[in-house]
C-alpha cells in the first residue's frame, strides 16, 4: 500500500477545514498539505442539514471567514447560502483542488522516530484503505456523529403509523402538505423547522419538555447597507463583524454577571411579542440565560406564527406513542401524521478516529486542551472547536492562525516535534464545556478536559483567545520543542 506524504493534513472540509486550508496557503504557503473529506461534498454541517427553514443562529459576519467578506443580504442566513459561500471560498483560493473526498479516517498515529502522523483512511468508492503521511495534523471534524442524530427511545414508537424523522437526515422528497406535524424539541432546530413548515402543514406543533431562551434578531442588519454607500465593502464586513462580537460578548457578560436582569428583558420581550392570550409557561425556561445557548428567531417569525394561529407550542413529558400521534403524560393527546425529532446530536470527537502513539492507543479524553487548540501530551496535533456563546468560526479561525503561526515557529528554530505538557501542579481539571445543555451533558465523557487556569483553561471568549492566540508568544514553559531520537534512536544511544 503506498503512502502519500504531506507537510500538513487537514481532516474535515467543512467551516472549519476550508478556513484552515485559506489560513496555512496565506502564512505557510510552502507547506504541502491536502484536505481529507469523510462525505462526497464541502460544506460540512451545512450540507449534511436540508430540513426545511435551516439557516444559521449566528450573524454571518462573525460566523463568516475574517478573510472573506459576507456579502449575502441576510445576516441571518439560509443554509443553502452558507453552502455556497463556504464553496464560493475553496473555488476562489484553490482549496477545492486539494480535497479527497470519501476518505473516512479510521486511525491516526505519530510515530517518533520520524516525527510524522501516519493516517489509514476507508475510501468510500472502492471500500479499500489509504494510507497519508503529515508532520502536522489539523483535525477540523466538528463535534457531532455525522451518521445519526441523537433520538431518546419513545415508548410505543414502534405502534406509531406515521412517519418519524430525525431533522440531520431529512428525506428530500418528504411531503408534508395537509399534514399534521409534531417537532419534539425546544432548541434552534425546533424553533427553525416549525414556522417554516407552516406553510404547507394543516397543522405545527413544537412539543418540548422544558421552554429554551428564544431572543429575536433582524433577519437583514440594519446599518450595513447604510455604511456600503460609503465604505468599501471590507471596511463594512469588519466594522459589522466588531460590533457583533462586542454585542454578543457584552450580552453574554452581563447575563451571568446579572442573570435575574436579563431574564426579565428577555422574557419581557417575548412576552411583547407572542401576545396576552399564550401562556407564558411555554417561553419560561429553568435556568438563567446562557446557562444554554439562545435561540434565535430572525424577525420574530416564529412569535408570529403563533399569534397567527399557524403554529402552537406545548409543554409536557411524553408517556407514549400511539397510532396515530403522542399521548402525554398530562392525559392530553396530540395527533400527528409525521413526528419529527429535533432531539439533539450525538456528540463525537475527531470523527471518531482512533489514536495512537508509537504503537499505544492514546486516551484523548484524558487529556487537558493546551489554549483551547493542541492536545496535552500529544504531538503536533490541533483540534478546531467553537463556541457555545459565539460564533463557532470566530474561534476556528484564531486556531488556524495560532496553528500556522505554531508551524513557522519551528521550521525557524529547526525543530520536528512539538508537544503541551503540563509542569504545574497545582492544575485541577474540569470538564472540557460549561454548558448546560442536554447534549453536551451526554457527551462530556467523550471529550477532552481542561483546567483551571491558563493556558490550560478553555474560556468562551473571544477577545481573551485573540490575545492568547494570536499575539501572544509561541513559546512558553507548557511547550516543548525537539528533535526527538524516538525508540530506534534510544536503543543505538544506548548501545
Amino acid at each position: 500500500m503506498n503512502t502519500e506524504n504531506f507537510d500538513v493534513i487537514i481532516i474535515g472540509a467543512g467551516l472549519s477545514g476550508i478556513g484552515a486550508a485559506r489560513h496555512l496557503q496565506k502564512h505557510c504557503p510552502e507547506k504541502r498539505y491536502v484536505v481529507l473529506e469523510s462525505r462526497d461534498a464541502i460544506g460540512g454541517t451545512w450540507d449534511l442539514f436540508r430540513y426545511p427553514g435551516v439557516r444559521s443562529d449566528s450573524d454571518m459576519f462573525t460566523l463568516g471567514y475574517e478573510f472573506k467578506p459576507w456579502t449575502g443580504e441576510k445576516s441571518i442566513a439560509d443554509g443553502g447560502d452558507i453552502r455556497q459561500y463556504i464553496r464560493d471560498t475553496a473555488a476562489e483560493y484553490g482549496i477545492d483542488r486539494k480535497i479527497r473526498f470519501g476518505q473516512k479516517i479510521i486511525s491516526a498515529e505519530w510515530d517518533t522516530d520520524t516525527a510524522t502522523w501516519t493516517l489509514e483512511a476507508e475510501v468510500a468508492k472502492t471500500g479499500q484503505t489509504a494510507k497519508y503521511r503529515c508532520n502536522f495534523l489539523l483535525s477540523c471534524t466538528g463535534y457531532y456523529n455525522y451518521q445519526a442524530g441523537f433520538t431518546p427511545e419513545f415508548p410505543g414508537r414502534e405502534r406509531f403509523q406515521g412517519q418519524v424523522i430525525h431533522p440531520q437526515h431529512w428525506p428530500q422528497d418528504l411531503d408534508y402538505a395537509g399534514k399534521r406535524v409534531v417537532i419534539i424539541g425546544s432548541g434552534a432546530t425546533a424553533v427553525t423547522l416549525a414556522p417554516a413548515m407552516t406553510d404547507k402543514a394543516a397543522s405545527v406543533t413544537m412539543l418540548q419538555r422544558s421552554p429554551t431562551y428564544i431572543l429575536t434578531v433582524p433577519e437583514r442588519d440594519p446599518i450595513a447597507p447604510q455604511l456600503r454607500k460609503f465604505l468599501p465593502e471590507t471596511a463594512v464586513y469588519h466594522l459589522t463583524r466588531a460590533r457583533n462580537v462586542a454585542l454578543n460578548s457584552a450580552l453574554y457578560q452581563v447575563s451571568k454577571g446579572r442573570p435575574k436582569a436579563v431574564r426579565r428583558l428577555l422574557l419581557a420581550a417575548v412576552r411583547q411579542q407572542v401576545g396576552p392570550d399564550v401562556d407564558m409557561k411555554h417561553f419560561t425556561p429553568r435556568y438563567n440565560p446562557w446557562e444554554e445557548r439562545l435561540c434565535a428567531v430572525p424577525n420574530g417569525d416564529m412569535f408570529k406564527a403563533i399569534r397567527e394561529g399557524r403554529m402552537e407550542v406545548v409543554t409536557d413529558h411524553i408517556e407514549t406513542f400511539t397510532e396515530n400521534g403522542i399521548r402525554l403524560k398530562s392525559g392530553n393527546e396530540l395527533p400527528a401524521d409525521i413526528i419529527v425529532t429535533a432531539t439533539g446530536l450525538d456528540l463525537l470527537l475527531m470523527g471518531g478516529i482512533t489514536v495512537k502513539k508509537d504503537g499505544q492507543p492514546i486516551d484523548l479524553t484524558q487529556k487537558m486542551a493546551y489554549k483551547g487548540a493542541l492536545l496535552q501530551d500529544v504531538p503536533n496535533l490541533a483540534m478546531v472547536f467553537g463556541y457555545t456563546n459565539s460564533s463557532w468560526t470566530l474561534k476556528a479561525d484564531l486556531v488556524a492562525e495560532y496553528v500556522c503561526r505554531l508551524i513557522k515557529y519551528m521550521d525557524k528554530a529547526g525543530v520536528r516535534q512539538v508537544v503541551a505538557h503540563n509542569t504545574d501542579p497545582t492544575i485541577t481539571t474540569l470538564p472540557f464545556l460549561n454548558f448546560a445543555a442536554g447534549y453536551v451533558q451526554r457527551a462530556l465523557k467523550k471529550f477532552p478536559i481542561q483546567g483551571n487556569k491558563a493556558p490550560w483553561e478553555v474560556r468562551q471568549n473571544y477577545f481573551y483567545d485573540l490575545r492568547m492566540l494570536r499575539f501572544g508568544a509561541i513559546k512558553e514553559q507548557a511547550l516543548q520543542f525537539s528533535n526527538p531520537v524516538g525508540r530506534i534512536g534510544a536503543r543505538k544511544k544506548v548501545a
